[in-house]
């Protein structure tokens, strides 16, 4: 008898759109416009669902689109070859559903994909992720109530959900500190036969004036109405610095910072802040007045989109180079670049597999909070998996083990007579670990990233195939809980560093991904989880060890409780 399929998450949303010939560009391919609305509704609907009172769209993190919506030619009708764009008589699936609820906003997770029904092929388009506010009578903010998770995915998702907002609140801190490391001075990029083109003459500035059909079921103006008029002159702009139908492959962050209404006029402004040799940024900024003649206007929203120019095998093209205006046209065009080294850097990180050799990731300022976006999110992600089987049980101390492809990953619980702030404080020090693990023999403090991060050159008595003692360079990650039921998180994962190469008279070591996990259970009592993903290098050695291993495991967990319990006090009196 089949088991029965886990019960469906009540904020589900799903839509299946049939692109006719009013939703296309010139070219009869689905517009980015009308995909972003039909986005931002089924998000909205969702967000609803669980708010239950009306939603606004306060932003759209990154959207990086998997399959061009527009392409430079069109298939003959009724052959699709998986690669070109959503064409007229497609099919767009969208499906959203609530992450996770903090006090009165939420995360919506959006997957779209497209079908073409002749030959009844799928594709994936892209994944979104929107944050809501939910609103009560006269714009006053609503408390959310809380979100149980149920499945496998959605614990993951409503786990690491707090980590992408955290993402989301540093964002303008990392690209200012990547901007003070920066030189002051705006060098233009030389490219062989190639004329800069002034950024004024990219300069676009639109006026449309809301109109009821463009307004939500509460009177505003329609978030995903406002991101398709801004993905309209932003592409106006990228055509008229390259001459040429451009194609939309990602928008960084639509941010809402006030409504429009009905009667409003907005006026969208954009213009090309850098262009790269096959890809350019444009800005694109949207205000709104109430009346003809009103002087003040209202900044709602702002974000950035990369273009490329196709040619006729898909391929990126060249495109020119482009002088900045002094003043501000050269702040756009530095932080263009840097915004660009930020994304390639994260591409960097999050495509990084684990099982590729080296397994780190080289740190930089650029980067740092992406790896220790991925730092948490990876551990996060392996605790939250439910196929967890019971090893070895000795008193107090739990061993599960959970295999997974190439995989072997541990867990070690037990419950301590400490608070859980305090065995967080205690274990996330790795100087501090060689007092209760017999593997380390020290731990430098290399670099104090920021207050929750923390890169450590660690010794290890454990001697390699090459007869050598081990070191490893570790970025240990911090997180308190974001609400009750979040337990506290310290990460590790390898990373590399120019200052602290590996060295002969020691063989570099990495880790793929460990940490510990601390739940409070009372004031005085806590559970304290230990996982530790094995890389595919330690696998044989697990697979001929797993006795003398879950020993070594327990009695080094066992030592650790001590630790907790001797040095208890002598935090609270430090405190």
């Amino acid at each position: 008898m089949a088991s029965p399929s886990p019960p469906r998450n009540p904020t589900e949303v799903q839509m299946s759109q049939l692109v006719l010939p009013c939703h296309t560009n010139h070219r009869g391919e689905l517009s980015t416009g009308q995909l972003l609305k039909w986005i931002d509704t089924a998000a909205c609907l969702s967000a609803e669902r669980h708010a239950g009172c009306p939603c606004v769209t306060a932003s759209m993190d990154d959207i990086y689109f998997e399959h061009t919506i527009s392409q430079p030619y069109i298939n003959p009708p009724g052959q699709w070859d998986g690669k070109s764009g959503v064409c007229v008589g497609q099919v767009v699936n969208i499906k959203a559903k609530v992450n996770r609820a903090f006090n009165s906003s939420m995360e919506v997770g959006i997957q779209v994909s497209y079908e073409d029904l002749c030959s009844g092929k799928h594709c994936s388009i892209c994944k979104a992720y929107a944050t809501f506010v939910a609103q009560g009578p006269f714009g006053s903010k609503v408390k959310l109530k809380p979100l149980t998770p149920q499945t496998e995915e959605e614990k993951i998702e409503y786990s690491i959900a707090a980590e992408r907002r955290r993402m989301r609140l540093v964002h303008k801190d990392t690209l200012k500190d990547l901007l003070t490391r920066s030189p002051r001075e705006t060098e233009l990029e030389t490219r062989d036969g190639s004329v800069a083109v002034p950024a004024e003459k990219t300069r676009v500035e639109s006026v449309e004036l809301v109109l009821p059909p463009h307004a939500n079921h509460q009177g505003n103006t329609f978030g995903g109405q406002i991101m398709a008029w801004m993905e309209n002159v932003a592409t106006i702009a990228a055509s008229r610095l390259c001459h040429a139908h451009p194609t939309l492959r990602a928008i960084e962050m639509f941010h809402f910072r006030g409504p429009s209404q009905v009667g409003d006029r907005l006026v969208l402004k954009a213009i090309v802040n850098n262009a790269f040799k096959n890809s350019m940024e444009v800005g694109v900024c949207a205000e709104a007045y109430g009346q003809e003649m009103s002087i003040s206007r209202r900044h709602i929203n702002s974000a950035f989109m990369t273009f490329v120019v196709l040619d006729q095998e898909g391929r990126p093209r060249t495109l020119p180079m482009v002088a900045p205006e002094p003043g501000e046209g050269e702040r756009r065009y530095r932080e263009a670049s840097a915004r660009k080294k930020i994304r390639l850097d994260r591409k960097y990180v999050v495509s990084c597999k684990q099982t590729e050799v080296p397994l780190s990731v080289p740190w930089d300022q650029s980067n740092k909070v992406y790896l220790s976006y991925n730092n948490v999110s990876a551990l996060k992600t392996l605790v939250a998996k439910a196929n967890w089987a019971l090893a070895k049980e000795k008193e107090k101390v739990r061993m599960y083990t959970l295999e997974e492809d190439k995989f072997l990953s541990f867990r070690i619980e037990m419950s301590v007579h400490i608070a859980a702030s305090q065995a967080f404080s205690l274990l996330s020090d790795l100087r501090r670990r060689h007092e209760w693990d017999r593997h380390y023999t020290s731990a430098e403090l290399v670099q104090q990233v920021d207050d929750d991060d923390v890169i450590y050159h660690v010794v290890s008595q454990t001697l390699s195939h090459e007869n050598k003692p081990q070191d490893f360079v570790i970025l240990a990650s911090r997180r308190k809980p974001c609400s009750k039921g979040d337990p506290y998180v310290v990460a590790f994962r390898s990373v590399t560093l120019p200052t602290h190469p590996a060295s002969a008279g020691f063989t570099r070591g990495e880790t793929l991904c460990s940490g510990f996990c601390i739940w409070p259970e009372s004031e005085e009592m806590s559970k304290v989880a230990y996982y530790n993903q094995a890389t595919p290098g330690y696998l044989n050695y697990v697979t001929t060890n797993v006795a003398g291993l879950s020993s070594n495991f327990c009695a080094t967990f066992e030592a650790c409780e001590k630790f907790l319990l001797k040095n208890k006090e002598d935090l609270i009196m430090r405190l």
